[in-house]
């Protein structure tokens, strides 16, 4: 897919997926949402991606939807929303979970670096990323109250997994704008920087990551994580992890890793997420 609303580059060890709409703060598109969704699997797919980073061009990361149009930016029966939220792709299937089903989906992990205000659509489309971090001029708001609408994408779900019902409840009842000091108290983000070291410090988190770790075993914490964390007890995830630990146990990966640990040396793991996931892996379908 040619990307217009997106840009997507690699530095090192990470991929760096911008949201290109600097004029309109970023603002969401269907467009964004499919370029946004193609360059995550287009990402997941590459052994050389060792993480993947989401942050924004200009001063904002996200200000929400396109309601460039009025009143009828959210009416997608009869007014024109339907080209802001509107089918996927000509020619693909669609299961309903668009860039959040990619997110969750992706074995790499995900970045959310805010360098700006992330409202709306702007933050609910990556609550599913695995670390949060934000800039000192960072903004957030769960504002679909004030719209008239319920919160979208998933976060129902997504949002309490993250910072707890209460928390999640506080913040989209009121629909207010808050900062990244709140953000960060909140358990939202994890961390805030000045602007100029944002995203500096989310390729420090992905080299870190590269540096010291296997690929498979990253691709597994994430999917055993999400997958499992908001289980209501932990007897299935005992049927699966177990399993995967037995496989891996004479794995070269796990020889590397023991035998670096010894010599006192950084790993040079060999396993891929393209080729070398263990027997049983995607256990869920």
């Amino acid at each position: 897919m040619a990307y217009e609303q997106v840009l997507l580059e690699k530095d090192g060890p990470a991929a760096i997926i911008t949201l290109n709409r600097p004029k309109k703060l970023n603002a969401f598109t269907n467009q964004l949402g499919l370029e946004l969704a193609d360059a995550i699997r287009a990402c997941d797919a590459d052994d050389d991606v060792r993480g993947i980073i989401i942050t924004g061009a200009g001063r904002h990361f996200c200000a929400g939807a396109d309601i460039s149009d009025g009143a009828d930016a959210f009416d997608t029966k009869s007014g024109t929303g339907a080209k802001n939220f509107g089918t996927a792709e000509p020619g693909k299937d669609r299961d309903g979970a668009g860039f959040i089903g990619a997110m969750y989906a992706c074995q790499k992990p995900l970045i959310a670096a805010f360098n700006g205000a992330a409202v709306g659509v702007g933050i609910t489309m990556v609550l599913p990323t695995d670390i949060k971090i934000a800039s000192e001029k960072a903004k957030f708001g769960f504002v679909f109250a004030q719209r008239g609408l319920p919160p979208e994408a998933g976060s129902a779900w997504f949002l309490p997994q993250l910072v707890g019902l209460p928390q999640a409840l506080r913040w989209c009842m009121t629909g207010r704008v808050f900062g990244a000091e709140e953000a960060l108290e909140g358990g939202l983000i994890s961390e805030i920087h000045p602007p100029e070291e944002l995203l500096p410090a989310a390729k420090r988190i992905v080299a870190e990551i590269a540096q010291n770790t296997a690929p498979v075993s990253v691709a597994l914490v994430r999917q055993l994580l999400w997958r499992f964390g908001p289980a209501a007890h932990p007897f299935d995830l005992l049927k699966v992890d177990g399993q995967f630990a037995l496989t891996l146990g004479s794995s070269p990966d796990v020889k590397e890793g023991v035998t670096a640990f010894l010599e006192k040396r950084p790993p040079a793991f060999p396993g891929k997420v393209s080729s070398d996931m263990p027997e049983g892996y995607p256990w869920w379908k």
